[in-house]
């Protein structure tokens, strides 16, 4: 740390924020040998949100003070940004090259209530989705630090599903306002008693909801110790980036947030998931890499390590799926805990959004109270938008582009305790879209059942005990 001396004073000029934490101890003992991730290199800047006129009150709006402070640094060739204690109002915050944005401790920066402020402008025109609360694209070398909070104000945005709450939490959102679904089982935030909408009917809103921290085809991003929370859909989604770190981080939303994944990593190289805690609505580590032919062109989920995390609630502890045309090829999962997920590990594809999977290796999981599957393969899966029905799934008909290739996945060493069923996997008739699968020496104790397992499936288990009790 510098330190300057000014008229019997010591001013602060700046904090050296380069990472120096030695992320090399983690690549040891590696099933197939992978690039190392590393943490971005921050110029040694630095300034205070409040120099900015940036207020910690929760009232103030601090758009324009974020933006200030980040154009400062930008001129400087970058540094980090200070979020002292506090309540941060904000609308976007769009992260520039070299940037660290630093909460710390009991700092708070939250999305704004009024939902307009997230629609950037097109030609003069307001564009259809909302942007994420945090952005950045095309940009190198940013990083979100600290011990503080980023929270989503999400319940402004997702629709509820009456079956998921109590009496007492549906009279809360009806005490908001909002719409009613005709057959009364879905509420959505829209036509609330003190905030405006932001298009003419409840469906067309529910699709512009967007993701609350995404980082798009930027190169060495670093999400290090802060609180990640209440998102209006995805809380942190980094989408074609290289050289990515996600290290002790917590991400949490009620368990039944609609689409709260907490971390979704899309058609990423070089990646570096450890020590993470999640509790999410939806899936907790889930890998995407696009559908159809865009997921081609945006190529693979690549050399991932993913290690020492906790999930609690969650659709699925570790996930790959559902979009992954573009594939999946060296990824490591190991001495993780899910501990009250709905699945541990899941894989999940369909017909046009599937793809391959390479040098998959899972280990050393240890897996409590799952409330269905420790493992499943599901080959049918359709991603459908909230209050639609299931369509009839397609199977066996004439067009099978990008269906999914579950194989050359190596599972061991977990041991389950309360699942309903260990195994189940179901791939698709006419077609191996799982195959190549191995599980050993591994210990699962389930409810009902021990395996569910269909004719289409090639699965090898070796040394491995199944109790139903």
């Amino acid at each position: 740390m510098k330190r300057l001396t000014l008229a019997g004073g010591i001013l602060l000029l700046s904090i050296v924020s380069v990472y120096a934490d030695d992320y090399a101890r983690y690549y040891v003992n590696m099933p197939v040998e992978i690039p190392h991730a590393a943490p971005p290199v921050i110029p040694d800047n630095s300034v205070n949100i409040k120099d900015f006129g940036g207020k910690g009150d929760g009232m103030t709006l601090n758009t324009d003070a974020f933006q200030k402070a980040i154009s400062a640094l930008e001129k400087k060739g970058g540094g980090r940004v200070v979020v002292p204690a506090g309540i941060w109002m904000t609308g976007l915050i769009s992260l520039k090259d070299n940037i660290d944005l630093h909460i710390e401790k009991n700092a708070v920066i939250m999305a704004s209530a009024d939902r307009n402020l997230f629609f950037k402008e097109k030609d003069g025109k307001k564009e259809s989705k909302a942007t994420p609360l945090i952005n950045a694209s095309k940009r190198k070398n940013i990083s979100i630090t600290g011990e503080g909070t980023i929270d989503g104000n999400g319940a402004l945005w997702r629709p509820v599903k009456r079956s998921k709450v109590s009496d007492v939490e549906w009279k809360g959102f009806l005490y908001m306002g909002g719409t009613v679904s005709k057959d009364g089982q879905l509420w959505y935030p829209f036509n609330l008693k003190k905030h405006a909408n932001t298009a003419a009917t409840a469906e067309t809103q529910e699709k512009q909801r967007t993701h609350l921290i995404r980082f798009t085809d930027c190169e060495n991003v670093l999400v290090k110790d802060v609180t990640i929370q209440n998102s209006p859909k995805f809380h942190l989604i980094p989408t074609r980036c290289n050289n990515v770190i996600v290290d002790n981080v917590t991400i949490r939303c009620p368990w039944n947030a609609q689409n709260g994944d907490a971390l979704d990593i899309s058609s990423c190289r070089n990646v570096l998931i450890v020590n993470n805690v999640i509790d999410a609505g939806d899936d907790g580590i889930c890998m995407k890499a696009g559908a159809g032919k865009a997921g081609l062109a945006y190529g693979p989920c690549e050399n991932l390590l993913i290690e020492n995390n906790t999930v609690y609630h969650a659709h699925g502890g570790f996930v790959i799926g559902s979009e992954f045309t573009g594939g999946m090829k060296n990824i490591i999962v190991r001495n993780n805990l899910f501990s009250g997920t709905d699945t541990g590990l899941r894989f999940k594809s369909g017909i046009g959004r599937g793809g391959k999977t390479e040098n998959i290796f899972i280990s050393d999981i240890v897996m409590t109270d799952i409330k269905d599957e420790a493992i499943i393969f599901e080959c049918t899966y359709q991603d459908r938008a909230v209050g639609k029905k299931v369509s009839e799934t397609l199977s066996s008909g004439k067009d099978v582009s990008f269906a999914p290739d579950f194989s050359d996945i190596h599972i061991s060493n977990v041991t389950c305790r309360n699942a309903r069923t260990a195994i189940s996997a179901h791939g698709l008739p006419g077609l191996k879209c799982v195959n190549g699968i191995t599980i050993d020496n591994s210990i699962f104790f389930c409810t009902e059942k021990d395996k569910d397992v269909d004719e289409t499936v090639e699965l090898v288990i070796t040394n491995t005990e199944f109790h139903v009790q």
